[in-house]
């Protein structure tokens, strides 16, 4: 049990842009993630929650992941050395499943878990509001 908790440095995840848009396709790496449980759950809802906004009415599984391989946002969890997390959520584990049924709410509640809002110090851009 003592690799779920967090090496020095942290769990990352990597945020990748499938369409090719970013320099080495990585939209930003999130750090601070306290377990290995927090860092896969978190990848696994963002990925869902990219691949349900790439579902249109009407379409079929094979279309949506199509469309998602185009344009979504894969996740990857990593230990603070940058190296892929033995034990890491992988998306290939549950695309077939995510492309045949849509998310519910809390599949794609990854903001709950982002460990930037325990971060007093993080900016949320967010109104500033005076004592």
């Amino acid at each position: 049990m003592s690799d779920l908790f967090a090496p020095p440095g942290g769990w990352r995840v990597r945020i990748l842009d499938l369409s090719g848009g970013a320099e080495d396709n990585i939209v930003e790496e999130i750090p601070g993630f306290p377990t290995l449980m927090q860092a896969n759950e978190f990848a696994r809802r963002y990925v869902r929650d990219s691949l349900d906004r790439c579902r249109l009415a009407g379409v079929g599984a094979r279309e949506t992941l199509d469309a998602w391989f185009a344009f979504g946002e894969d996740a990857e969890v990593r230990g603070a050395d940058g190296e892929k997390a033995e034990g890491g959520w992988t998306s290939g584990s549950e695309l077939a499943d995510f492309g045949d049924r849509p998310g519910r709410d809390e599949d794609h509640d990854w903001r709950a878990l982002d460990p930037r809002l325990d971060d007093p110090d993080e900016d949320d851009d967010g109104p500033e509001t005076a004592a």
